[in-house]
């Protein structure tokens, strides 16, 4: 079964860093959202099992999309995982209080990106 994973950040090169980290994963098909606007309008084109977005974008922030996908009952199941370059406790903090499961912090590891994917998926 192919999980969809949509990948929200302004920037090009983070988004294609990411989606070719992800398509390492057997089963992972992704979906790019260049902000947070983007991204809303992604949401009811198809079901989406998993959204990775930055928080620093311009129009809707990544905290804004979080806020706004557990508020809504027909995406609030989706697994949020924010990464961005706001390292500080408060940011984690917020992310993970306004209903992200995991927070990593860019630069990233891919093998750290690829084993929270899996485990929010439930993959092997």
């Amino acid at each position: 079964m192919i999980k969809k994973v949509l990948v929200v950040d302004d920037s090009a090169t983070m988004r294609s860093l990411l989606v070719s980290t992800l398509e390492e994963i057997d089963g992972i098909e992704t979906v790019e959202a260049c902000n947070g606007f983007e991204a809303l309008k992604a949401l009811p084109m198809q079901p989406f099992d998993l959204i990775m977005t930055d928080i620093n974008m311009p129009e809707i922030n990544g905290l804004e999309i979080v806020h706004f996908i557990k508020n809504n009952q027909a995406y609030q199941r989706i697994p949020l995982v924010i990464i961005s370059t706001e390292r500080g406790q408060t940011d984690i903090q917020k992310g993970l209080a306004l209903g992200a499961q995991k927070y990593i912090t860019k630069p990233f590891d891919p093998e750290q990106v690829k084993k929270t994917v899996k485990e929010l998926l439930n993959l092997k």
